[in-house]
């Protein structure tokens, strides 16, 4: 179990834990499983409605993960809200954004918690071993009044960035030989 912490600017917020529960199903998937604790009457709750890739997630309530590979500057991002999802490659920090192929096999969740299994591997280079991957878990939390809260595994110096290398505060060891 990971637990999220806010970062150290946020103020009221009405979210105060979040844990993440996180699995590595076999050499290319992903299971997550994020749950928030707190006053949630005062959460804006995601989208439950509408379903599919859908952009500017992180702009209110979601959950996000961030996957690089050891080694690699590149990385991919991952944005889950509801049952909306977005995944998106950088080739470097901040750089050569471009949209993922990197779809969720499942999602599901409700108000307070959401659980999703990816396909983080497809990115990496096939040619290659399963490597160890450097993980950052992130959350974005909108209360009802617009206030947004922003909670990661780890806070680098300065204002709230997932995409800051320190972000990537998780190793996932490669997966067992077969």
């Amino acid at each position: 179990m990971h637990v999220l912490t806010p970062h150290p600017t946020t103020g009221s917020t009405p979210v105060d834990r979040i844990e993440v529960e996180i699995e590595r199903l076999g050499e290319i998937g992903l299971r997550l499983r994020y749950q928030a604790f707190g006053d949630l009457s005062r959460l804006r709750a995601p989208d439950f409605e509408n379903h599919g890739r859908t952009d500017g997630l992180w702009r209110s309530t979601c959950f996000e993960a961030f996957v690089k590979p050891e080694g690699d500057k590149g990385y991919l991002e991952c944005n889950f809200a509801g049952l909306q999802w977005a995944t998106y490659r950088f080739t470097d920090y901040r750089e050569g954004m471009v949209e993922a192929a990197v779809e969720p096999w499942m999602i599901e969740g409700g108000v307070d918690w959401l659980s999703v299994e990816i396909d983080p591997g497809r990115f990496a280079r096939p040619d290659l071993p399963a490597p160890a991957w450097r993980i950052g878990l992130s959350a974005v939390i909108e209360d009802i009044g617009g206030g947004i809260s922003y909670w990661a595994l780890a806070h680098p110096p300065g204002k709230p960035d997932f995409h800051h290398p320190d972000s990537f505060a998780l190793t996932l060891p490669p997966p067992e030989p077969a």
